[in-house]
């Protein structure tokens, strides 16, 4: 759809260059696809995912071990 729109250029400039968009109407449309994103994230959170205990259970690979998981991480260095 083509329109008019009044944007801040140097927002729009530094968006381009730092996300290495090719195009205007890339920027923004990656702009609008990630606010949509962060709010159908927040519905989650607000409604869950529409799943039973059971369902959300079966959905789970039963050998999943988050302790083991994070016992086997490799902790982060910092400093030297």
């Amino acid at each position: 759809m083509k329109m008019t729109m009044h944007i801040d250029k140097d927002l729009l400039k530094r968006v381009m260059e730092t996300y290495g968009y090719a195009s205007k109407t890339q920027a923004v449309d990656m702009a609008l696809r990630e606010l949509d994103r962060k709010e159908k994230l927040r519905e989650f959170g607000r409604n869950g995912l529409g799943l039973t205990p059971d369902e959300l259970a079966d959905a789970v690979d039963p050998n999943y071990n988050l302790m083991a998981m994070r016992i086997a991480e490799i902790p982060p260095k910092y400093g030297k």
